[in-house]
């Protein structure tokens, strides 16, 4: 699984450089929290009832704690870049989030959620929402 996930992330990664999103992926770019350089992770923009989200399904990563710290970046696809500021989830309004992306996107990312589904209780999506960042992609002020 470490092979595929490691395999799919650079195809993302190309194919977003070239400007082709999969089922809405995009380069998250985010500052570093110490070095203050961009970094930049493929990432999948989940839409789900008129708003944007970013999921983290492999936790707290470095991608997180930067954009904790930085409180937006940009979503970049080919040569545009869209500025955002990002709005962090409250764990109880996680679940159909997850239950949405999870939907979507289970096929690439559904073994970092164990076994999690989208078909999964809303209390079991609730016990998980912790070890999984939300942000809600919000316009840049």
């Amino acid at each position: 699984m470490v092979l595929l996930d490691a395999v799919s992330n650079r195809a993302m990664r190309v194919l977003g450089h070239l400007g082709i999103s999969v089922l809405g992926s995009r380069t998250l770019a985010v500052r570093g929290r110490k070095s203050g350089e961009w970094r930049t992770t493929p990432v999948n923009l989940l839409t789900f009832e008129g708003e944007r989200y970013l999921v983290a399904p492999r936790g707290h990563t470095q991608w997180v704690r930067n954009m904790r710290a930085a409180g937006g970046g940009e979503l970049r696809l080919g040569r545009r870049a869209e500025t955002f500021r990002a709005v962090e989830v409250a764990d109880a309004d996680k679940p159909p989030v997850l239950r949405e992306y999870l939907r979507r996107w289970a096929w690439e990312v559904g073994f970092f959620f164990g076994d999690v589904s989208a078909d999964s209780p809303e209390a079991t999506l609730r016990e998980i929402a912790p070890g999984f960042p939300v942000f809600r992609v919000a316009a840049d002020r």
